[in-house]
């Protein structure tokens, strides 16, 4: 191999590895994700990533303390069995220059309560409930296993079966009314019962069809999102220090 020929590999290669270091998560970006979508994915959409379990009480405010973190994406977050994440605790993360975003779960839900104050939402669902047009907070609620098997979903999020029903109505492959009275049946069955193949059981079109995943697809855009290079931005922001958020520190710092 001729010096003109090794050089132009060696270019290549150099600019190869800054198009990926580009491609990648800048230092210190933690996602909380669980049952939405697998670990393994979150680091191939965005390398370089740290994987975090879904959010809990406490989580968000020891990460913004952790020396090098400088953005946090919360999609899962726990709600049931333990508490789930506050809202001022994300606030005293914004309020040390760390970047918070959100989407898809829990992550979608804070986002839209917190972007007044600089917490930043992606996705169909954020925007549902920034607008209204979701209000209940177990329209993304699931029921899960643990994270020995991947925190896979045993249930199906009821925005879910929402969203997929509204794409049968314009694909024609059910009525309106028909759809509507499947919502109702879904909206009425406790969160870890819905299923989607039990509500279209008995309607061949539903049961054979390949319905989307929103809460999948959402969290998919973040990743995205975050994998673009931007500039980084600081919210001025000023958190009162409560008695609950000092019990709270106490117990995580």
């Amino acid at each position: 191999m001729s010096r003109a020929t090794t050089k132009r590999a060696a270019t290549k290669r150099a600019a190869t590895k800054r198009a990926a270091t580009k491609r990648a998560a800048p230092a210190g970006t933690l996602v909380y994700v669980g049952p939405t979508l697998p670990a393994d994915e979150v680091r191939a959409l965005l390398p370089g990533v740290t994987v975090m379990p879904p959010a809990a009480v406490g989580d968000i405010l020891r990460a913004a303390h952790q020396r090098g973190v400088k953005r946090i994406a919360i999609i899962d977050g726990y709600f049931e069995r333990m508490a789930a994440v506050w809202h001022k605790e994300i606030l005293v993360a914004i309020e040390r220059g760390v970047e918070v975003w959100g989407a898809s779960s829990m992550g979608a839900l804070r986002a839209a309560e917190l972007a007044p104050f600089g917490m930043r939402g992606v996705g169909v669902i954020y925007d549902r409930y920034r607008r209204g047009t979701l209000v209940a907070d177990d329209e993304v609620a699931v029921a899960h296993l643990p994270a020995e098997v991947g925190y896979r979903a045993v249930s199906d999020a009821l925005v879910n079966i929402r969203y997929a029903l509204e794409l049968a109505i314009a694909k024609r492959l059910v009525s309106r009314q028909t759809a509507t009275e499947l919502l109702a049946r879904a909206k009425a069955t406790f969160y870890r019962d819905r299923s989607w193949a039990a509500l279209v059981a008995g309607i061949p079109k539903l049961a054979g069809w390949q319905r989307p995943d929103r809460k999948a697809d959402d969290a998919r855009l973040l990743l995205r999102k975050l994998r673009a290079p931007r500039k980084p931005t600081r919210r001025k922001l000023r958190v009162p220090r409560t008695w609950a958020l000092r019990q709270l520190e106490s117990l995580m710092l």
